[in-house]
């Protein structure tokens, strides 16, 4: 559909022309929601292992040299102060001074026959070891959260670019018509850093933003009927809405976000039946919830583990799970080594490893890719801001562990090495942007080529950098 040419050139006017330019890219979005052919604007290839993806990012950055990475080397050196050889041209979010090494405070036991190592607050994790992939040697550019948080899931630290949810909405779409290829979930208490930037279509055409689900209450904030307005009278109203839109889109004045809230209207008029029944957590069978520790009507990471799985299982395409509470600083009880630590290991062992198991029980892990982890690592040394007697760490960008399973990847596999002290990488450096390369490869898109022209460029997830590791790969 084109906007008809003025005319008097003189009416050509720059909202005509942004409108005009806008449509090709609008239709496509457009046709995405509404399940129309030529919905995919990427070829995938034939070899792609995962048609889902689960992302559970544990915002604050867990402390997973504590978790999977022991350093018996700290224990011999722990309270004394830091060599100098580490500070060095060294910048920390929050460290002055000198600061003095800390050991593990928590036992942490080998799993399976590959040295794995799982500390001995995630049991449950213990249990299941076998399914992951162990990336000891991620590495980033960032060492404040939300910058890294930015360059983690959207490819830039700065604000502005579309998240890897977004990229996969618009480039594969969802298997669901009903659902929303990309939905987020959100526990912990709190938002994320960098806020819903994470979760944001940047330059993407906007019906490809995350949509959030709430695992408590009205899922979709707006989404019932107002009181004295049946299914028939909605429907007729969203008929009347979008006609209007079409109708300014025919005469040139609209832009991409009026086609966005066509397909928007669409899929949410379809979402009054879907969403409920796909969220309806007392349809699971009671054996089911116990595996989670999830509880219906409870905002909890259990629960939205549970409801990942029903979403992927529906066709969704990217699930984001979001959990607070990891900024383990040691500035007091709240954000602490001893209490605030196990505390959120607590709540989140029994729920990742039984979204693994029930995966992988109904089939669903062979095509679903699971990731886990945080922004960046955390340091060897204790943070001991303002003279605090609580045990902490400060940011680390230079190394840390995150987890894989399921589609594609390396289970039961160790991936890189880090040095005695647990400060940098030894073997196999893997930059954030080879994550984000690596799960493009296993849903079959080759990231160099995956990409949206804006303002003259060519804009990809991996920006100038990223390649696929065959390391993580089976």
């Amino acid at each position: 559909m084109s906007a008809p040419v003025p005319h008097d050139l003189a009416a050509a006017t720059r909202r005509w022309f942004l409108g005009r330019s806008a449509l090709g890219l609008g239709g496509i979005a457009l046709a995405s929601e509404l399940g129309l052919p030529g919905a995919e604007p990427v070829a995938r290839s034939r070899r792609a292992r995962a048609k889902n993806v689960i992302y559970l990012h544990m915002a604050g950055s867990p402390p997973t040299m504590d978790m999977f990475d022991p350093k018996p080397l700290l224990a011999k050196y722990d309270g004394q102060p830091c060599p100098d050889s580490l500070l060095k041209r060294e910048r920390f979010a929050f460290i002055k001074g000198t600061p003095r090494m800390l050991a593990t405070r928590w036992p942490v036991s080998q799993v399976g026959d590959g040295g794995m190592q799982v500390i001995d607050l995630l049991p449950h994790l213990q249990q299941v070891a076998g399914d992951l992939c162990m990336v000891r040697s991620m590495v980033t550019d960032q060492f404040n959260h939300a910058p890294a948080e930015l360059l983690l899931h959207t490819g830039s630290p700065r604000f502005g670019r579309p998240s890897m949810g977004s990229w996969l909405s618009w480039g594969i779409g969802s298997e669901s018509r009903d659902l929303p290829a990309y939905v987020v979930l959100v526990s912990g208490g709190s938002q994320p850093s960098a806020g819903k930037s994470l979760w944001g279509s940047g330059f993407l055409p906007a019906a490809h933003q995350g949509v959030q689900f709430r695992s408590a209450g009205e899922p979709v904030l707006y989404l019932q009927d107002p009181a004295g307005i049946d299914r028939e009278r909605r429907r007729r109203s969203v008929e009347a809405m979008n006609d209007l839109n079409r109708l300014r889109l025919e005469s040139g004045q609209g832009t991409s976000d009026t086609e966005a809230r066509i397909a928007q209207y669409e899929l949410a008029f379809r979402m009054q039946v879907s969403v409920p029944e796909a969220v309806d957590l007392a349809g699971e069978s009671e054996e089911t919830r116990a595996l989670y520790g999830a509880e219906p009507g409870k905002a909890s990471f259990a629960n939205n583990c549970l409801l990942a799985r029903r979403l992927v299982e529906r066709g969704v395409r990217f699930v984001q799970l979001f959990d607070s509470g990891w900024d383990i600083h040691g500035t007091s009880p709240g954000d602490d080594l001893m209490t605030q630590f196990p505390r959120k290991c607590g709540e989140i062992d029994r729920a990742f490893a039984g979204l693994l198991t029930d995966l992988r029980r109904r089939g669903l892990l062979e095509d679903t890719l699971v990731v886990w982890g945080g922004e960046f690592g955390r340091t060897p040394m204790n943070e001991a801001r303002g003279g605090s007697t609580f045990l902490g760490r400060d940011h680390h960008p230079h190394c840390f562990t995150m987890l894989l399973a399921g589609a594609g990847v390396r289970a039961g596999s160790i991936v890189g090495a880090t040095d005695d002290l647990g400060y940098h990488v030894t073997e196999t450096p893997i930059h954030v942007h080879d994550l984000q390369a690596t799960i493009l490869h296993l849903l079959g898109i080759d990231h160099r080529a995956f990409t949206y022209r804006f303002m003259g460029r060519d804009f990809r997830l991996t920006d100038v950098g990223g390649a696929v590791r065959p390391e993580l790969l089976a």
